[in-house]
């Protein structure tokens, strides 16, 4: 009886987590670019399996795909295909172009699906800080996945983490001018264009769009408000969209935590995940 107890004890233990498929440095546009690859994780078997699209931060300037931590296992154990993704940068190319690169990618999630496992109709998008406007601008603006043939109704649902840049014209409006300098650096001169990056303009004006889980570090006062102006904007239009404040956690922890055993905000984020695909 002993040795069964304490076989079933290893069974059980997140040590003998099964080893995810890998495959990296996927290119998803020609020609091939750096910047424009992919890496894949998948569970060893089965078919179905939903998709997750992760876009890393680095301020619009920097950051790569390979900085995943815990994110990858995670998701796998939990059925999930895990795909990691790159894109360009300021100043070789505008906002614009960069959550191009994303929905380039999304569509080489959706197109190549089935070659690993995933349902090329149940797709989540996230990301960690510049990631996050880029996930929220992709999945609200929709004419991003339209230039790529998609529709926003393959998007189970989106969660950005730690952005405060859902609404530009309000977040310059209440920064400092060296801040709105460096913002303009990256968003542009104008507030035609400023408008036109902010995920927060097509709130309303879109449909379908998906259900949001908006995460944010509890203390950091940008994201705070941020984050909560543009969920009740969401929920102001019949759009489901839940905040979690991360309390304790840092803009580098809240995303480097992520998918760790007994972290908060991954609790809510499968808890999301699992509303949305019923």
């Amino acid at each position: 009886m002993r040795t069964l107890v304490i076989s079933v004890l290893l069974l059980a233990s997140p040590l003998l987590a099964v080893e995810p498929r890998v495959q990296r440095d996927i290119a998803y546009a020609e020609p091939k670019s750096e910047r424009q690859m992919l890496d894949v994780f998948a569970p060893a078997t089965g078919s179905d399996h939903p998709i997750v699209v992760w876009i890393h931060g680095g301020g619009w300037r920097q950051g790569d795909k390979r900085g995943v931590q815990a994110k990858p296992q995670a998701f796998v154990d939990k059925g999930f295909v895990f795909v990691a993704t790159n894109y360009r940068f300021i100043p070789q190319v505008t906002v614009k172009e960069m959550t191009g690169d994303i929905a380039k990618a999304i569509r080489w999630a959706h197109d190549h699906a089935k070659e690993f496992g995933g349902n090329p109709n149940s797709i989540f998008v996230m990301g960690h800080s510049a990631g996050a406007h880029l996930a929220a601008l992709v999945c609200t603006d929709d004419r991003y996945l339209q230039a790529e043939g998609l529709s926003l109704a393959l998007i189970k649902g989106c969660v950005p983490v730690d952005t405060a840049a859902y609404d530009i014209p309000k977040r310059f409006a209440q920064s400092s001018a060296e801040k709105s300098s460096e913002g303009k650096a990256i968003f542009g001169e104008n507030d035609a264009s400023h408008r036109d990056l902010s995920p927060i303009t097509y709130v309303g004006k879109v449909k379908p769009m998906p259900a949001f889980l908006i995460l944010h570090v509890a203390d950091r006062p940008d994201s705070k408000a941020q984050s909560e102006h543009f969920a009740k904007a969401l929920n102001s239009a019949g759009i489901s969209a839940t905040v979690v404040a991360a309390e304790g956690k840092t803009h580098g922890t809240i995303n480097s935590e992520l998918g760790l055993p007994n972290d908060k905000p991954t609790k809510s984020l499968f808890e999301f995940m699992d509303r949305q695909l019923k």
